[in-house]
């Protein structure tokens, strides 16, 4: 499942946590805290996990091996 689509499934599934962190948070004096910080820990979770998904997915700089002869190398 190591494709783009990855993304969007974890999206819908943190939008979901989200939603149901709102909808069932204790009532109280202290509801707004306990949607506040469920959200932004499910968001914070998601954005950590989808920057580094996308870092393997996708990298940047691409790893070469230095102990390779020369006439072993194909550029």
């Amino acid at each position: 499942m190591a494709n783009g689509w990855s993304i969007i499934i974890g999206l819908v599934v943190v939008a979901g946590m989200c939603v149901a962190a709102w909808i069932f948070s204790p009532k109280g004096e202290n509801q707004v805290l306990w949607r506040s910080s469920l959200i932004l820990a499910f968001v914070s979770c998601y954005l950590m996990w989808a920057i580094t998904f996308l870092a393997q997915l996708h990298p940047l700089i691409e790893p070469r091996r230095s102990d390779l002869r020369k006439e072993y190398i194909h550029h």
